[in-house]
């Protein structure tokens, strides 16, 4: 075995140098020898890595160099970064060797200790900033807020529950850890943990690694072993690591979709998503300093949501940010009416006036903790206003946001209008309170506020998707199954059945 190891240590040795002398070639001396190691034998067995790494930023210029471009031009935001890692390439040996004291998945890997999981806390090394800014997202917490809220987990356990049939009678158990992961943590992210190591065949032999739960998950709330939150790669998929990619509707669409959080849908149906679709090969999705006009001509997700935007005669419109929710002045989703968005990622600190960590009452009433200020509010809608300004009128821009006002507030109507008919059904013990998600009426219920409110307010905010605001999972729904609410309610009322 020691003399296995002793080839393996030679073999990466030949690599690295036969990297080195390619390196020289092509004029590239500024990758590390540990870097250069890694390509030697990943350029083999994982070739689409190397590719995929080689056309990245990272691989093209040095953090010392990015540092030196005008602050409207540059892309990385720390002050401090280590010697070791300042003057060459951002790399394999790069990303996967930093902060090795913190990482459980640490490992011995041909003769380099490497983190299998490159987390937040890493790239915040160089993206000091945007690691901070995401640390406070709701997206970081998106696993806590799931799984830590007793309302939200038993909704998921609800939505999930396998069943059984016997006898005429349906038993209901709760969803296995793999369904969970394959659904709802696909999307929100799983708790990655160290199990000690496990033997894998790989293309160079037998080899020890570290043996992850729940993994693989790219998701944006992962909890990683090195006690971080969040991934980067959710939205910068590796190993390019690419903000075109990040910029284009096409990421946030792998779980912005119909029909709880249907602003993918939506987008493709409005003017935006038209122009965009039609026009985005000729946009230019990659510079720092995202011109209005002259790199895009219609808004992306990104454009509202988090993008450094700039107008015509180069003005900071937007300031880049990353914690996604930081722009918006209310939250078009939530259990189970609109509300102010929250002051923090972790919505569990949230305590409704009954004491749970929701930010309304059933009635509709707004936490009185938690939740941004209507000074706040005010600030932030008028900085989505300027964002408008810069291709709209000042009197179309303020007409659009009166409608969608007057659309929230019909839609909580609505969302008030089918709870006060459940508080009568729980009041009436015609269906048991103990879950409030998993008796037929209850289910109609949620799919009155997560379903067809939220279609309703997302096509009045992103600026007309009109059928899904009318019979796509809009007001139609809406309405159709308020009557069944009713009718259903009726019915058990009169027969006495549950």
């Amino acid at each position: 075995m020691k003399r296995l190891a002793a080839i393996i240590v030679l073999f990466v040795s030949l690599i690295s140098q036969v990297s080195t002398i390619h390196a020289k070639q092509s004029g590239d001396l500024k990758t590390s020898e540990q870097t250069k190691a890694c390509i030697g034998c990943h350029s083999m067995v994982t070739s689409g890595i190397v590719k995929d790494w080689e056309s990245s930023a990272h691989a093209k210029i040095t953090p010392a160099d990015a540092r030196k471009k005008p602050e409207i031009k540059r892309l990385i935001s720390s002050d401090n970064i280590p010697a070791n890692l300042s003057s060459v390439a951002v790399g394999c040996y790069e990303c996967h060797g930093l902060n090795k004291q913190d990482h459980k998945d640490n490992f011995e890997h041909n003769g380099f200790k490497i983190n299998v999981v490159v987390s937040p806390k890493d790239c915040g090394v160089c993206h000091s900033v945007e690691a901070k800014e995401y640390s406070n997202s709701k997206k970081a917490h998106a696993v806590k807020n799931l799984l830590d809220n007793p309302v939200y987990h038993q909704l998921l356990d609800a939505s999930l529950s396998q069943m059984d049939y016997k006898a005429g009678q349906i038993k209901t158990h709760k969803p296995s850890e793999k369904t969970k992961h394959e659904t709802c943590l696909g999307c929100h992210g799983t708790r990655v943990e160290v199990k000690g190591l496990k033997t894998v065949n790989s293309q160079m032999g037998e080899m020890k690694v570290p043996n992850l739960t729940n993994w693989p998950n790219v998701a944006v709330g992962r909890e990683n072993p090195d006690g971080s939150i969040g991934s980067c790669s959710a939205c910068h998929p590796r190993h390019s690591f690419s903000m075109e990619i990040a910029r284009k509707p096409y990421t946030c669409a792998q779980c912005h979709l119909d029909p709880d959080v249907p602003a993918w849908n939506v987008y493709k149906e409005s003017k935006h998503g038209n122009i965009y679709l039609s026009k985005w090969h000729e946009w230019d999705f990659k510079p720092a300093d995202w011109t209005i006009g002259r790199d895009f001509k219609a808004p992306t997700c990104a454009t509202c949501h988090n993008s450094q935007v700039i107008s015509g005669d180069g003005q900071v419109v937007a300031k880049r940010t990353h914690d996604f929710g930081s722009r918006l002045w209310l939250r078009l989703f939530g259990l189970i009416y609109s509300h102010p968005q929250p002051v923090s990622g972790n919505t569990t600190l949230i305590k409704n006036k009954e004491g749970l960590p929701l930010p309304t009452s059933l009635t509709g009433e707004i936490a009185p903790k938690g939740l941004i200020s209507q000074e706040e509010q005010k600030k932030r809608l008028q900085g989505m206003k300027q964002l408008c300004l810069n291709c709209h009128s000042t009197k179309w821009v303020d007409g659009h946001f009166e409608k969608m006002d007057n659309t929230i507030k019909e839609t909580d109507k609505m969302t008030l209008t089918a709870i006060q008919l459940m508080l009568d059904v729980w009041k009436s013990k015609v269906e048991d309170q103990s879950n409030l998600f998993d008796e037929t009426i209850e289910r109609m219920w949620v799919r009155q506020w997560l379903f067809y409110a939220n279609s309703i307010r997302y096509s009045s905010a992103m600026t007309g998707a009109p059928d899904y605001a009318a019979f796509k999972n809009g007001w139609w729904s809406l309405s159709e199954t308020m009557n069944q609410m009713r009718d259903w309610y009726k019915l058990k009322t009169k027969t006495g059945k549950r």
